[in-house]
């Protein structure tokens, strides 16, 4: 592969599907447990197969994530398993950002943090955010970019500056291909994510992890604001009992009665 490759690979710190969810007095997700999004493992996966079946001393793969402080958890997690170094952008006027604001800020990072001594990039993402699971993001990213997106990749293949990606739209499976740079986002069938060995973990504890803001990518709250607020928020109700059916010849037209009532049948 000729010249070098960056590869910048997003993360998210989400809460852990482990825990019960709850929306705080700012009306906001609580984030103190939170974790690397699973589905943002793959993407990850998905670039270090990249740097190791091509020159890995021409390949660089950096991890980036928006989100608060604790969000840098997720970057470290990234650099244990195998990235090379990463970036974290912490900017109040972020919080609660809508799919707008955060392809604004991701794009906007993206420029600031790519290398400029490499000849090429690609972006990789997850199929979906574990917490919003909007799965717009991507495609939003690469309009801003003004690069190709190739969504819902099962398998990314990098021959030279080529880019295939295998994906399944609806019925049908497709190849396409792209010239980099691009955006790809991978779904989970792409391939088997790694677990960091112990090696791999005291390693990553000298990898550098770059803070950045709003101000370090020239721009103001007002070039990141969400388009959408949420007014507010209320606990789901407890889970109702539900009801038991006993045969005594009749359940089979209870049973369709009660799916006809409510709009099952």
């Amino acid at each position: 592969m000729p010249g070098s490759l960056h590869i910048i690979t997003l993360v998210k710190w989400v809460p852990d599907a482990q825990l019960e969810r709850s929306i705080g007095e700012n009306r906001r997700l609580d984030r103190r447990e939170g974790i690397l999004g699973e589905l943002d493992e793959y993407p990850l996966e998905a670039a270090l197969q990249i740097k190791e079946n091509n020159d890995a001393a021409t390949v660089r793969v950096s991890a980036l994530t928006m989100g608060p402080t604790g969000a840098s958890a997720a970057v470290k997690k990234a650099l244990q398993i195998g990235a090379d170094d990463g970036f974290h952008l912490n900017d109040e006027a972020l919080a609660a950002a809508d799919i707008s604001a955060t392809s604004a800020a991701l794009a906007a990072a993206i420029n600031s943090v790519r290398d400029p001594d490499s000849a090429d990039y690609l972006v990789l993402t997850g199929m979906a955010s574990d917490d919003g699971e909007s799965g717009a993001v991507p495609a939003q990213l690469a309009a801003r970019l003004g690069v190709p997106a190739l969504t819902q990749a099962r398998g990314v293949v990098l021959s030279g500056q080529r880019l295939v990606v295998d994906r399944i739209s609806g019925n049908r499976q497709q190849s396409v291909a792209a010239l980099l740079p691009a955006v790809v986002s991978v779904t989970d069938q792409a391939n088997d994510p790694r677990y960091p060995n112990f090696r791999a973990i005291m390693k990553a504890r000298k990898k550098p992890v770059t803070t950045l803001d709003l101000a370090d990518l020239g721009l103001t709250g007002h070039a990141v604001e969400s388009k959408i607020s949420m007014i507010t928020a209320e606990p789901r109700p407890e889970r109702q009992a539900g009801e038991i059916i006993h045969d005594d010849g009749e359940a089979g037209k209870q049973t369709v009665d009660f799916l006809t009532e409510e709009g099952l049948l």
